[in-house]
């Protein structure tokens, strides 16, 4: 395998809710201490991104998927850990450091009716970037291309006068893309592009993220909840659980036999057409607060084989014979 466009090694990422000095303060055992609390929203995530692919994160809402993304973009800085960008750690730059890596690096956010601008025209909002990462383009040449970007994602270029609020959410989403190509990137994330559109409008929006993977050699990290795209759009897939990765597969070997517990519940969920569904699994409690982790697997307490080593040890992604690496103590001792 080829050394991958993006690497994620050991990463954390803590918020911290110990608020002021004051309410850190407690009264215990008859003297004074400091409270320190915090969210543990991503707990040592490892993930590469080939060149070409698109890798997608899964999971439940709070899993730490939409962090991950947003962290290795540098939006958040990681608690611990390091991001690598061909072969070059990233996360500890800064000022003028990062901004070749900005204009490699782009994001689509899943609201596009908060991501654009209000007071910027379309014309603007695209011209901006563009004029920022390539101050050398004149500015014919800036229009040429902010023409060129409008017409491929399907977006009228006679409309760049025009404000967002003038758009429907699925030519906003579309803008939105279209700024995100519009200089040039070799990766995008893709943080939940399509959660708020129709899903008349859905099918559009993946079809042109395809197409512009295609046409511009594009590598991907895209976070969903929607495990139907994921089938239709994921080159391989991560599968997330209270911010750890617990299995990472191809998307078809990933389908076709889900190796850990919780993926196995998480595809049993998904809506058939039929009335019954005889392989859906209903898994047992409540997801654990990421305030006070539980000891050992984090999935622990809502798994049906766990025993005394899955509530003491973390497990560690080990590589099954399919290729699906999976962190899982039943799966390593051949019990699942």
């Amino acid at each position: 395998m080829t050394s991958p466009l993006v690497e994620i090694r050991g990463l954390e990422k803590r918020f911290d809710l110990s608020g002021s000095l004051l309410e850190q303060i407690t009264f215990k055992g008859g003297r004074f201490q400091r409270k320190q609390e915090a969210v543990h929203a991503i707990n040592g995530v490892d993930l590469q991104v080939q060149r070409g692919e698109a890798l997608c994160v899964v999971g439940e809402s709070g899993c730490g998927k939409s962090t991950v993304a947003r962290t290795v973009m540098g939006l958040l800085s990681p608690s611990a850990g390091e991001v690598h960008y061909d072969g070059k750690r990233i996360d500890n730059l800064k000022g003028r450091d990062v901004l070749p890596y900005r204009r490699k690096m782009q994001m689509i956010f899943q609201n596009p009716y908060a991501s654009l601008n209000p007071r910027m025209t379309i014309q603007q909002t695209l011209e901006e970037p563009i004029q920022f990462h390539r101050p050398e383009l004149s500015r014919d040449e800036v229009r040429s291309k902010v023409h060129e970007v409008m017409e491929s994602v399907g977006i009228d270029p006679d409309w760049g006068s025009r404000f967002g609020h003038e758009f429907s959410g699925g030519q906003r989403q579309r803008i939105a893309i279209a700024r995100a190509l519009a200089v040039d990137p070799e990766f995008i994330v893709a943080d939940e592009p399509i959660s708020a559109l129709d899903v008349s409008i859905q099918a559009q929006v993946l079809n042109l993220l395809m197409e512009a993977q295609e046409t511009r050699n594009l590598t991907y990290l895209f976070i969903t909840h929607d495990l139907a795209v994921v089938e239709h759009f994921g080159t391989r897939v991560a599968v997330m659980y209270l911010g750890r990765v617990c299995e990472l597969a191809d998307t078809k070997t990933l389908f076709a036999e889900p190796r850990h517990p919780y993926t196995q519940a998480l595809l049993s969920a998904i809506p058939k057409l039929e009335d019954d569904r005889p392989n859906y699994i209903r898994l047992q409690g409540e997801v654990p607060t990421p305030v006070n982790l539980p000891s050992g697997c984090v999935f622990h307490g809502r798994c049906p084989y766990a025993n005394d080593r899955c509530r003491q040890q973390i497990p560690q992604l080990i590589a099954t014979d399919s290729g699906t690496q999976v962190a899982c103590h039943a799966v390593e001792e051949g019990r699942l």
